[in-house]
């Protein structure tokens, strides 16, 4: 039971780390805060994507009864990033802006620290966003309860991504000047593994959705990729990751999965 317990705990850590919604009172008071729970609630992002993806995935299965399709995948978009306050959005506007750019390491995370938008900045989340609008909307047309299922595979799988960095890069800024501190921190292979459980939890959910194993195989294969590119970008580029740099793998993860998904079943016919 405690176990139990501790890994609740750390859940709602996250959760309340990267969304709205409020962990107070009491419950507020069991949870607790420490930098080192901080640390080690990253092994539960996978967990906090699914209730973003779900509550994305209802958002767009409501609005499609009132709206066109274009519309529903907007809103399901604009739901999840209200959900989590444009968290990983603005992490990767700040990497585009930062490592768009031939400059020096120095200079590249001196850019990601500015809270300004800059051009490339811009330029990413344009590209990036409508990119994962126009494949939603792709899915979402050729069937709407396989576009909302992998919304929410999606939105768990690609949050693994930066606990796969956070175990596999060192921090690459000054970790006495981290925006968040306990995040500045490679985590434990134990950490690592309950994240990838949570991946493969999800993976297998959507598998037994779509009653095939191809479509999420080819799904997370287009992740995994996405993941490996980061990883050695962020190696080329800056040494390591920075926290901007994880937000941006997750948007580059959620996308690949989508535009994999997309040509599988546009190929298929």
């Amino acid at each position: 039971m405690q176990f139990f317990a501790r890994e609740l705990r750390l859940f709602l850590i996250a959760l309340q780390f990267f969304t709205r919604i409020p962990v107070t009172g009491r419950l507020a008071d069991w949870v607790g805060w420490s930098p080192e729970a901080m640390h080690a609630s990253a092994r539960h992002y996978p967990a906090v994507g699914l209730l973003v993806g779900a509550f994305s995935a209802a958002l767009l299965w409501g609005a499609t009864q009132l709206w066109p399709l274009p519309v529903a995948v907007g809103l399901a978009m604009a739901g999840s990033v209200w959900l989590t306050g444009g968290f990983h959005e603005d992490g990767l506007a700040d990497t585009c802006d930062g490592l768009g750019g031939a400059v020096s390491r120095e200079k590249a995370l001196l850019i990601m620290k500015d809270s300004r938008l800059g051009s490339y900045g811009a330029l990413g989340l344009v590209f990036v966003l409508g990119l994962k609008a126009a494949a939603l909307h792709g899915l979402a047309s050729q069937s709407l309860p396989l576009a909302a299922a992998l919304l929410v595979w999606a939105h768990a799988a690609s949050r693994a991504l930066p606990v796969v960095l956070l175990w596999l890069l060192p921090y690459a800024g000054d970790v006495e000047h981290a925006k968040a501190k306990p995040m500045a921190q490679q985590i434990s292979g134990a950490g690592l593994a309950v994240a990838l459980g949570w991946t493969l939890l999800a993976t297998g959910a959507l598998t037994v959705r779509l009653d095939a194993w191809g479509l999420p195989l080819a799904a997370l294969a287009g992740l995994i990729a996405a993941g490996a590119w980061c990883a050695r970008w962020y190696r080329r580029r800056l040494g390591g990751f920075t926290g901007d740099t994880l937000g941006a793998a997750q948007q580059l993860g959620e996308l690949a999965a989508y535009l994999v998904a997309l040509a599988m079943l546009t190929a298929g016919g």
